[in-house]
């Protein structure tokens, strides 16, 4: 099989591998990503003993998947030892339409991103896409009876937070952002649990941490002029884009619980946001 060839058939299969992709790491740019990189793998592969090639491609885009998502817990774990937020996956916009109008829907995202990686993949593959166990024990390097077990686990999860816990989600952090903007001080304190922390980082290699409900209220304004707050997936759950005159200066993660703010993690590091958000939201 020639190139060409190879990327034809490759180009056959890109719906499917671009679904996959996009389930397992809830942004579509990080899907396309991926499946550059699969490609890049695909190319340099001895492809001669492959019967099934659409299994083999999924294979490969799976593995890929896994390792950046690995590679994105790293990164947190090492950005927060380094006193400095990791940088989010946003979804702004069209994409964060595409992705909410998506059959996985946003409630699913939301679910998926609290999953371990195996199991993420395992519960993506076989119950999203019918990969059967034997083939996804091979991608994550258990045995097919493990394989089910990361799938049960992850199904328990995922029936356990249905569609409308997402929107009561969606619809916290909506209210708390039209309290900002108005200045509605006791509409603040109604959504932010009592011992919320607030993560801010603005650059210089510390974090900013603000604990108790009255002084994040205290901080949260998007009324002044020129400031405004677009609703976003932040790492596949509600959150938003801070925006001053048009321009991204922030990306607000929200971590609810019980109907309530727990947490806020506050990128404001304006290089930092300009290279994950584009202008114009």
């Amino acid at each position: 099989m020639d190139d060409d060839d190879l990327l034809a058939r490759f180009e056959e299969h890109r719906p499917h591998l671009r679904a996959v992709a996009t389930r397992m790491l809830g942004s579509r740019a990080e899907a396309d990503d991926a499946l550059q990189e699969a490609w890049i793998r695909t190319s340099r592969a001895d492809l001669g003993g492959v019967e099934n090639l659409g299994g083999w491609l999924t294979t490969v885009v799976s593995r890929v998947c896994l390792t950046m998502l690995d590679a994105r817990g790293r990164r947190r774990e090492e950005a927060l030892e380094e006193g400095r937020l990791p940088d989010p996956v946003v979804a702004v916009g069209p994409e964060q339409d595409a992705l909410m109008a998506d059959a996985v829907g946003a409630a699913l995202l939301v679910v998926l991103e609290t999953l371990q990686p195996a199991e993420r993949l395992a519960f993506v593959l076989h119950d999203l896409f019918a990969v059967p166990f034997e083939d996804v024990a091979t991608i994550v390097d258990r045995s097919p009876a493990a394989a089910r077990q990361l799938a049960s686990r992850a199904r328990r999860r995922v029936q356990g937070s249905r569609a409308d816990a997402a929107t009561a989600d969606r619809e916290v952090v909506n209210a708390f952002l039209t309290a900002a903007r108005d200045g509605d001080f006791e509409g603040l304190l109604a959504v932010l649990d009592p011992d919320i922390v607030l993560r801010a980082d603005e650059g210089g290699g510390a974090l900013q941490v603000v604990q108790g409900a009255r002084a994040v209220a205290g901080r949260a304004r998007f009324g002044a002029a020129g400031r405004v707050a677009v609703p976003a997936l932040v790492d596949g759950a509600p959150g938003a884009v801070g925006t001053e005159d048009g321009v991204p200066v922030a990306i607000l993660a929200f971590t609810v619980a019980g109907g309530r703010i727990v947490a806020i993690d506050a990128l404001a590091d304006r290089d930092r946001v300009a290279a994950l958000v584009a202008p114009g939201v």
